[in-house]
């Protein structure tokens, strides 16, 4: 059986299209996840969005039992949640740190990275349309693990 990619969206991202457009586009989080549905393939695709940082820690831990790889967008836990790092730390597979904005062209607040550190790899300013790039280079890496 083929394991799934898993694709973790933190807080706030639930109101991607109406929330400070300028920085993260008009694209839903509906419509990435149809994109992503559509960039994976055959392969099964868990895709979630929380705005709790308990709830994402419980799909991480599940992530590194299930998953053959795994992206995540932590939003801003990316900058304050050892708790998620700590949870990364232990999945086995290769992980995407994913980012709609570059961080690294905003406010200093957003310049640190917990979770970059953990990361096998980071996108960052790629827009919504970079979830299906950050999958391609997710099969990639399953592909030459497997």
């Amino acid at each position: 059986m083929t394991r799934p990619i898993y694709i973790l969206n933190g807080p706030n991202l639930n109101r991607l299209g109406l929330r400070e457009p300028e920085i993260y586009g008009t694209t839903t989080l509906a419509e990435i996840e149809s994109a992503c549905r559509n960039a994976t393939g055959d392969r099964p695709l868990v895709f979630r969005q929380s705005n709790s940082e308990t709830e994402l820690i419980e799909w991480i831990h599940e992530a590194s039992d299930e998953a053959a790889g795994l992206i995540i967008n932590p939003a801003a836990f990316t900058f304050t949640s050892m708790a998620i790092m700590d949870a990364l730390k232990m999945f086995p597979g290769p992980l995407i740190e994913f980012h709609i904005s570059n961080i690294h062209r905003r406010e200093p607040m957003y310049h640190n990275s917990l979770v970059s550190g953990v990361a096998t790899a980071v996108l960052a300013g790629l827009g919504a349309e970079g979830y299906p790039l950050a999958i391609s280079a997710l099969l990639g890496m399953i592909e030459r693990r497997e």
